[in-house]
């Protein structure tokens, strides 16, 4: 399976897991994780979808390490940063500790983006 089918297939998984999300939300009248709600829809299906569409269009089906790390980064990052909001807005945790998730998840997204950036800027046309 290519680079482009993963990020597909997870994309796929995190637009049917933000949607769950918000039905519930909306079903229950209790609206307190719109942020993990966002998050999962954007850094998840967003991004994924995105970078799916780079590897189709862009980077093609050549498999790399490196873009096997990128995938992994993203993904390690956008499913830790998820947990975290969710245990903070479903108070779950208190704020002090969840940062500790937080704070380097985001750090781990941002990582995959800049990954990404790099193979873009090196892939010679």
């Amino acid at each position: 399976m290519g680079f482009d089918r993963k990020y597909l297939v997870w994309a796929l998984a995190y637009v049917a897991l933000g949607m769950g999300l918000g039905i519930y939300m909306a079903a229950s009248h209790n609206h307190a994780q719109h942020v993990t709600h966002a998050h999962i829809l954007l850094v998840g299906f967003v991004v994924s979808f995105i970078y799916a569409v780079i590897h189709k269009l862009w980077l093609g089906e050549k498999t790399s390490l490196l873009a096997r790390v990128q995938l992994v980064v993203h993904q390690a990052g956008a499913l830790t940063m998820f947990s975290g909001l969710f245990l903070l807005y479903g108070g779950l945790m208190p704020e002090e500790k969840v940062e500790a998730i937080l704070a380097p998840s985001t750090i781990v997204v941002f990582t995959g983006a800049l990954l990404m950036i790099f193979m873009v800027l090196r892939k010679k046309e």
